[in-house]
């Protein structure tokens, strides 16, 4: 064979030049690497330019050969290239053939000769020379394997690789003799050979699988076609129609195949379905938390706040072990996907283990928010209920004071008063001045307050602004009325000469101490809100600081009561005869009874409300100390069990099985211990209700504990199922507990310093991580010592049970597979479409294409 490689090696370089042999040798020798390289994805346009580097021929080598070539070199540089395909030729030569006149630089520079002289020796290694007829082999044995097959038809004498195939005729007779149903024989003519040519290139084509490697111009007009282009196009038919497998091989390949995809299908579905409910439950819940539309009143914004804790304690927690047990799901289809030699398992668009993590996170990010801003929203309720309340208050006693104040400053009545009255209504306007002063903090208070209540956006600050606007303009008038009235009464001052001193200094001292009053009243009714004891027990010390200066009030009080006694007593001892009420002065003595009565009520109702509030506040302070008690416990538990799954994982010994066992006894004991949890749930809701915010003695929170508790149960199932996944693979390799130990050994000991371990990392780490799971090594080691099969070998094996046809029936599959598997794939076949169908024909070759993911099932 290697004299014969070599004579055919040395060809006529002259007739090479020939343009129509150049011409046919490269369209039919580019088909014949096109129907190998599409095996590996890829193609060629022009034979002597993209086999240049020689990252395609050596591609190409591998796949008719079968076997792996070097590592081919990247680099874009002449020295690279000319490496590549020197590592191609090497590797043609330790196959014993004898390359004559073939160097690296001539097919790196694109010599067309020298490339087509190549192929053609590739295609006598690998196409032609083990071919055996006869005892013949090699060009003898295919022309003999033609003549036996051709010789039973008319006007076909086939003698050589050129003249003999150029009417066609041969062509077709080799495909007749093989598949009848395919040509019409008795049709063809023997002087249409253009008609003869097509027919036989693109039946062939349709139905064989042989890409049409000429074209029938080309053979018809030239007068001696290139018998190296004939030869390969005549091989392609040899190996189209060679032998096939027994029956029951192939049914039993088959029936392994179709159990398992049927298995991974119903995986594939129920993963489906389960990302479908997930995403749909968080494409709903998440405009849900971030709806950050603001409520009213709190009553609103409480049932908000109560929605949400139902939604932790009630609806989330399901759909979080709903995401576990879909990530271990797929993390189970993909183990026994590459266990049989199927493709990944790609979900439909958007339900990816990583689009569910995206959204799963977006859900994390709204809800991490929306409990701080309901807090903040009823936080910022109350207070705009307290300042509200507390402006009507203020506004109202206000407003109750500066009733009638207006007429008083414009009425006229110094015009026609005595000289004693001008003093009088001097004096009443001195003591309204000084009252009328004490009243320019409260209205300050009321715009300030007005003003906070407009920028914490309350809802009613409309009507707000309208009264403060309305209280500022008359505070403003009252301020200029006053003023005019002081210089009309100031005018007439020198007329009037007796005043009364007593009731002077009565009304200079009532008017405070009525003012007193009215402001202690006031801070006796005052609302407030405390969130701890100490600004509880602050307000007490506060009040008893007030009841302290209660005392000094009532001799004051005694004290004013006591000058308008005096001046009764004067007037009465010298027969003066009062007009009746202080002149200057609207304070009564019955006022100031009255009122400091009032005051006398008001305090020991404070003293009853801040007592209440102490009790509150000592109550929250319980529920703090009572949750944060708790916390402190569980808290550690959880990280400590993190801690101690982790050490686990590592330090497992036994079977399997016992690690299993192990892991899961682990699993309860953790469940177990979820009582402390609904306890801690139960305290926090206490401390929620009672709307305590902040706890000083503890710095875990639940939602810490929440987070911590789940991400425990997560890493105890995936362990768990890290374990589950290391029995399967070992169940469905066959390997035994002291393969698996030996696995784990290899695993820990590996030698890293020769060539033959950065092989193996090549296949265990493709990423180049620098890391190798014990998974991914156990699935090499499945790989190395167990057969698998592949697209091709089922199509053969369809073949065989189909009489060597291109279609199948029913009936055929429900007579050489078991009923459901038949079932199966009767239901998942596509009606056969070729020339040759039948009724009730069937595609087994898309349907085993499919099988491994080659086009869509």
């Amino acid at each position: 064979m290697g004299d014969y490689m070599a004579q055919e090696d040395d060809w006529d370089r002259d007739l090479l030049l020939d343009p129509a042999w150049e011409k046919q040798q490269r369209k039919t020798f580019t088909a014949w690497c096109n129907s190998h390289l599409r095996k590996a994805g890829t193609q060629i346009e022009n034979i002597d330019e993209d086999f240049r580097d020689g990252l395609k021929l050596m591609l190409l080598l591998e796949v008719i050969s079968g076997e792996r070539l070097p590592k081919p070199e990247r680099g874009k540089m002449r020295v690279h290239k000319i490496n590549n395909v020197n590592k191609a030729l090497d590797f043609i030569a330790s196959k014993g053939v004898k390359l004559v006149s073939i160097g690296a630089e001539e097919i790196v520079d694109g010599n067309a000769k020298m490339t087509l002289g190549m192929i053609w020796t590739i295609i006598l290694r690998f196409a032609i020379q083990d071919i055996s007829v006869e005892e013949t082999s090699a060009k003898e044995g295919l022309l003999l394997w033609c003549q036996r097959k051709t010789a039973p038809y008319k006007n076909v004498n086939v003698q050589n690789f050129h003249i003999s195939w150029k009417d066609g005729l041969a062509f077709n007779a080799l495909i007749h003799r093989h598949r009848p149903e395919l040509i019409e024989y008795d049709k063809l003519r023997k002087d249409d050979p253009v008609t003869n040519l097509n027919n036989a290139f693109e039946v062939a084509e349709k139905y064989l699988d042989i890409p049409k490697m000429l074209d029938a111009e080309d053979i018809v007009g030239t007068l001696r076609p290139d018998e190296k282009a004939i030869m390969t196009y005549v091989s392609c038919f040899y190996h189209a129609f060679s032998g096939a497998q027994k029956a029951e091989t192939a049914a039993n390949r088959i029936c392994k195949v179709l159990a398992v995809n049927q298995e991974n299908e119903h995986l594939m579905e129920d993963y489906e379905r389960l990302a479908s409910d997930l995403l749909e439950w968080i494409r709903r819940t998440i405009p849900w938390l971030e709806d950050r539309v603001p409520q009213k009143t709190i009553q609103e914004m409480q049932q908000k706040l109560e929605d949400f804790r139902d939604y932790r304690r009630v609806h989330k927690p399901p759909k979080v072990q709903e995401k576990c047990q879909l990530e271990i799901n797929f993390n189970t289809l993909q183990t026994k996907l590459r266990l049989s030699n199927r493709p990944a398992f790609m979900p439909s668009e958007g339900k990816m283990v990583s689009d569910i993590n995206n959204g799963w996170q977006h859900l994390e990010q709204a809800e991490k928010g929306y409990e701080e801003w309901l807090l903040n929203e009823i936080r910022r309720l109350e207070r705009l209920d307290h300042l509200a309340e507390k402006f009507r208050q203020k506004a109202s006693i206000h407003e109750a004071w500066t009733d009638g104040k207006e007429a008083m400053l414009k009425h006229r009545d110094y015009e026609t008063a005595t000289l004693s009255d001008i003093k009088a209504l001097i004096r009443k306007h001195e003591a309204f001045e000084s009252d009328l002063a004490a009243h320019q903090d409260r209205v300050e208070q009321i715009a300030a307050i007005a003003q906070e209540l407009n920028e914490l956006d309350y809802y009613d600050s409309h009507n707000v602004n309208t009264r403060c606007q309305k209280i500022c303009d008359q505070w403003d008038a009252l301020g200029s009325l006053t003023h005019s009235r002081r210089e009309a009464l100031e005018k007439t001052e020198k007329q009037l000469e007796t005043i009364d001193q007593l009731h002077l200094e009565y009304a200079k001292r009532a008017a405070p101490f009525n003012n007193w009053m009215e402001s202690a009243m006031e801070d006796l009714q005052d609302m407030f809100i405390v969130h701890t004891i100490e600004e509880i027990e602050g307000l007490i010390s506060a009040h008893d600081q007030f009841k302290s200066t209660l005392p000094d009030a009532d001799r004051e009080r005694e004290a004013i009561l006591a000058i308008h006694k005096e001046a009764q007593r004067i007037a009465e001892s010298n027969h003066i005869k009062l007009s009746g009420s202080n002149p200057y002065t609207t304070v009564t003595p019955q006022i100031i009874n009255s009122k400091w009565e009032k005051v006398q009520q008001l305090v020991p109702k404070r003293d009853h409300a801040l007592l209440e509030e102490q009790r509150k506040q000592q109550s929250n302070e319980h529920l703090r100390r009572q949750f944060a008690s708790q916390a402190n416990i569980v808290g550690p538990w959880i990280q400590t069990k993190m801690e101690e799954i982790g050490r686990i994982s590592i330090e497992m010994n036994g079977t399997l099985e016992d690690q299993l066992s192990h892991l899961k006894q682990y699993e309860r004991s953790i469940v177990d211990y979820k009582p402390n949890l609904d306890l801690l749930e139960q305290q926090h809701q206490l401390i929620q209700e009672a709307l305590i915010f902040d706890n000083k003695h503890t710095n875990y929170t639940m939602e810490h504990i929440r987070v911590g508790w789940e991400q425990l149960l997560t890493t105890i199932a995936r362990t768990i199922n890290e374990v589950e996944n290391q029995i399967l693979t070992r169940d469905a390799k066959g390997i035994s507990q002291e393969q698996m130990q030996e696995f784990r050994a290899s695993f820990n000991h590996f030698d890293k310093g020769d060539a033959e371990f950065n092989r193996i990392m090549s296949v265990v780490d493709p990423n180049h991580s620098g890391l190798v799971t014990f998974q991914a090594f156990i699935d090499f080691m499945s790989r190395e010592t167990t057969d698998t099969d592949t697209a091709d070998q089922v199509i053969a094996s369809f073949k065989v049970l189909a009489g060597d046809k291109n279609f199948i029936t029913a009936e055929e599959l429900r007579r050489e597979l078991p009923p459901d598997q038949a079932e199966y794939c009767i239901a998942r076949m596509a009606p056969y479409q070729g020339p040759d169908a039948v009724p009730g024909a069937l595609d087994y070759k898309s349907f085993s294409t499919a099988l491994y993911g080659e086009s869509d099932l």
